[in-house]
């Protein structure tokens, strides 16, 4: 594993590379060019706002509810991107990964790398939100930082497993969308952990992105520490999710250039 991640580190001019690639492919010859990345979440708030506020009167832990949802989409949609671009990234690249040799996993590297554009021109539309409905920023939105690293080292995780997979069973592209959807809503994107009952708690906690949203919400609009007990389950889940893929991607990686 340390081997891995010290090669990934040496070729970190080649992740650079494909990122800016990634981005300059995905905004060309578009009129809007980034501001694609502000209508996807920004789409999904109205969407929410409408569902889960206007019409099912869900709570929103004090804050107005269209911030409170915008908070949890920007983060979601990161990680959902990540993951939907990353497993297709080992087919996409299939010419090239035919040719020559380099660590497969710098294109998964890459693809976080690109989302982290799209996140932070998502984050800006964010602050004006937060100037708007005059939310006060605390000391604890340093635990934004942690979140994040924690977020990316997931979906690092999972797109591993899945890209690996999706090279042999192409169904695991067809299947994703509808995975990824089924787990947003199984995650306080829309909706306050508080609304879960407390027996059930326990249980969904278990799903490491609960943690994650629920931090971003505490750290940035409440101005609290996330839970921490919560966030540990995570980062221990995280963790063994990174320790399963990364062998499993790397024996995978050795016939990708014959099957794809």
């Amino acid at each position: 594993m340390l081997d891995a991640i010290a090669s990934t580190w040496n070729h970190w001019d080649l992740i650079v590379s494909f990122a800016l690639r990634d981005i300059k492919a995905r905004y060309k010859q578009t009129a809007l060019g980034v501001a694609w990345a502000l209508l996807q979440p920004l789409s999904m708030m109205v969407v929410f706002t409408l569902v889960f506020s206007v019409f099912a009167k869900v709570p929103s832990d004090g804050a107005p509810y269209p911030i409170f949802a915008y908070s949890g989409l920007i983060f979601w949609t990161f990680f959902s991107n990540t993951i939907s671009t990353g497993t297709v990234s080992m087919v996409a690249n299939a010419t090239l990964i035919r040719k020559i040799y380099f660590p497969r996993e710098t294109l998964l590297t890459s693809v976080v790398l690109a989302g982290c554009l799209d996140l932070a021109i998502a984050c800006l539309l964010f602050a004006a939100m937060l100037f708007y409905y005059k939310i006060a920023i605390t000391a604890a939105v340093l635990w934004v930082i942690p979140l994040v690293i924690l977020q990316v080292l997931l979906a690092l995780g999972f797109t591993g497993l899945t890209a690996a997979a999706h090279v042999n069973f192409r169904d695991i592209g067809h299947a994703l969308p509808l995975i990824l959807q089924l787990w947003m809503f199984a995650s306080p994107v829309g909706y306050p952990i508080s609304v879960i009952p407390a027996w059930l708690q326990p249980f969904y906690m278990l799903n490491p992105m609960a943690a994650i949203i629920d931090g971003y919400r505490r750290a940035v609009l409440l101005g609290t520490a996330p839970d921490l007990y919560a966030l540990a389950v995570s980062a221990v889940i995280t963790v063994g999710v990174l320790a399963l893929a990364l062998p499993i991607f790397k024996h995978a990686e050795r016939t990708f250039a014959d099957v794809i």
